[in-house]
């Protein structure tokens, strides 16, 4: 037998001290800025905003109508909050080019250049959801559904349902020269030419005719 105590190795023999290799905090350091990963590193990418006039007839539109009036207050925090969601609005991770318009204090318009980049569904859902976060704090609902936007005799606009808006026409508020607004258009170019229109150029038309020969 080899006995242990033989061929002994005793710790002394091939010490390896602590001070031999040292891995001190200054030897061979690694800083927080050695490799960093800051958050510019890999940023997530703003989408330009645009001037709206300068974007081409085929860009995907969308056109939400207030309400009510929002006040001056109002119309600031909104469209500061908007022009935030803008810019880092992306579609799968894509950057897009897009613009905004706010008319008449109750119609905003987010634009799409859809030459480079197209909203996705997900992306049209959260601006959907960024919009309805906004109506508590503004006061009013942006996204709506089936109210008929128009301008009244005094000039002021007014949002209502179908229904009202032929009852209106029925009692002669209405007409085929009254202006309305179109928030059915899908792109630029509808936007362009048909999204304040005669009620008697649009498919408003049609629920004036109604009351008034029924």
């Amino acid at each position: 037998p080899l006995p242990v105590t033989r061929y002994p190795l005793p710790a002394t023999r091939y010490p390896l001290p602590a001070i031999r290799y040292p891995l001190s905090a200054t030897r061979y350091p690694l800083p927080a800025t050695r490799y960093p990963l800051p958050a510019t590193r890999y940023p997530r990418l703003s989408m330009p905003i645009v001037e709206f006039d300068a974007l081409p007839d085929s860009a995907r539109v969308w056109v939400y109508g207030a309400d009510r009036e929002l006040g001056t207050e109002g119309e600031q925090k909104m469209l500061g909050a908007v022009d935030e969601f803008l810019s880092t609005w992306s579609a799968h991770g894509a950057p897009l080019s897009t613009a905004r318009r706010w008319d008449d204090g109750r119609f905003l318009t987010i634009a799409v250049d859809t030459r480079q980049e197209g909203a996705s569904g997900c992306s049209i859902d959260g601006l959907y959801r960024a919009l309805k976060s906004l109506e508590p704090s503004v006061g009013a609902h942006l996204v709506t559904s089936g109210l008929v936007y128009f301008r009244d005799r005094d000039g002021r606009i007014q949002a209502m349902t179908r229904d009202e808006f032929g009852e209106s026409a029925a009692r002669g508020e209405v007409d085929s020269d009254t202006e309305v607004f179109d928030l059915a258009v899908t792109s630029l170019g509808e936007w362009r030419g048909r999204f304040k229109a005669r009620a008697g150029d649009s498919w408003h038309g049609s629920l004036i005719s109604a009351r008034v020969t029924a």
